[in-house]
């Protein structure tokens, strides 16, 4: 089973590693990183690169196709190779997927008009305006449309996928194996569950990224 994971600049690393780890143990699994020209590919903070393995013209026929969020979204979803490729893999993939914002570019690769979809909370409106059907839910399947919440629900998702692929004991020796025993710190993961003043400052912090187009900065609460 072959597997592709996209990568361009400024994704999220968690969107692509967290599924990573979850379907690299599928049986016979065989993950490659694709971007639009091999090579290094750097994440939204600026820290972390990983290794494109092949570009999209070597990866013509995955079975799954994962697409991660990220700042640089904006950019992959205005046009481009990244849209034309994943209109051309769907239409032979077996499962076409998403974590976080990854979900606004396969909808502005016309792959989620009308479909059920899900994405980032604060993404949610401009899934819609995309021509998706957005619920606020972690993991959406329709048909062989799976998208997943932020970033973290990528998890989750790829759980799931392998659960459908190859049953509920394979999925849950994966989650055993990699010891997916959520026990958050916070009760803060949800917009409904966090604090008024925590959920204010994501919001704030959103606008200014979609604003400056630049690297995230540290979190800092006013004194």
């Amino acid at each position: 089973m072959n597997i592709a994971i996209v990568l361009y600049d400024r994704f999220t690393a968690l969107d692509a590693i967290g599924p990573y780890e979850v379907l690299s143990r599928l049986p016979n699994a065989r993950v490659a990183f694709v971007a639009a020209a091999s090579g290094p590919v750097t994440t939204d903070n600026g820290m972390l690169t990983l290794l494109a393995e092949r570009s999209f013209a070597q990866a013509p026929k995955p079975d799954i196709v994962l697409v991660p969020g990220g700042p640089g979204e904006v950019v992959e979803r205005a046009g481009g190779s990244t849209l034309d490729w994943l209109r051309q893999v769907d239409r032979t993939s077996t499962w076409t997927t998403s974590v976080c914002t990854g979900s606004l570019i396969l909808a502005a690769a016309g792959l989620l008009d009308g479909k059920r979809a899900t994405s980032h909370w604060l993404a949610l409106e401009e899934l819609a305006r995309l021509g998706a059907e957005p619920v606020a839910e972690r993991v959406v399947f329709d048909g062989k449309l799976v998208t997943a919440a932020g970033v973290s629900a990528g998890i989750d998702m790829a759980l799931m996928l392998t659960a459908s692929i190859a049953g509920d004991t394979v999925a849950q020796a994966i989650q055993l194996g990699i010891e997916y025993d959520p026990q958050p710190p916070f009760d803060a993961g949800s917009p409904s569950k966090a604090p008024a003043e925590v959920v204010e400052l994501l919001r704030n912090r959103s606008r200014f990224e979609a604003e400056k187009q630049s690297p995230p900065a540290p979190l800092s609460v006013p004194q």
